[in-house]
This record gives C-alpha cells, structure tokens and sequence, in this order.
C-alpha cells in the first residue's frame, strides 16, 4: 500500500454492488506516503520509502523464491 487512490478506487467498485456492512483491508507491505486517509487494518511489515524507492515482492509460486527488495527508481 503506498499512497491509497488504487485502495479508494477498490473500495468505490464495492459501493457499486450495494453498501458493505464492513470492509477490512489487509496489506503485505504498508510504504507510507499516503495521498489519502486509508489505513489497514492489518499490515505484514510497515516500511517506510521515499518517492524514488519502490518494494517488489516475489513470491514462490509465481517467482520460484519468497522476498521483498527495495529498489532506488533510477
């Protein structure tokens, strides 16, 4: 999760199906840098990055290994 507006946008998809009794948002990474006022609920790991940096995250079923990297934006 990084600045919210793709989390705003999932949460103005559910609206449109009818109004959700409650709604818990679970994320991985939680970067910070938010545009709006979104928090999760629960969060993996709390890594705080710069506008520059951005975190990938690999997974084994997908990647053949488990790991997240930060990255500089070069």
């Amino acid at each position: 999760m990084f600045t919210g507006r793709t989390v705003r946008a999932a949460l103005d998809e559910l609206m449109d199906f009818g109004r959700p009794k409650t709604v818990q948002l679970v994320v991985l990474i939680d970067r910070g840098n938010r545009e709006l006022p979104i928090q999760a609920d629960f969060v993996g790991r709390r890594v705080k990055t710069s506008l520059n940096e951005e975190i990938r995250v690999k997974l084994r079923e997908v990647d053949g290994e488990d790991s997240v990297i930060l990255i500089e934006r070069g």
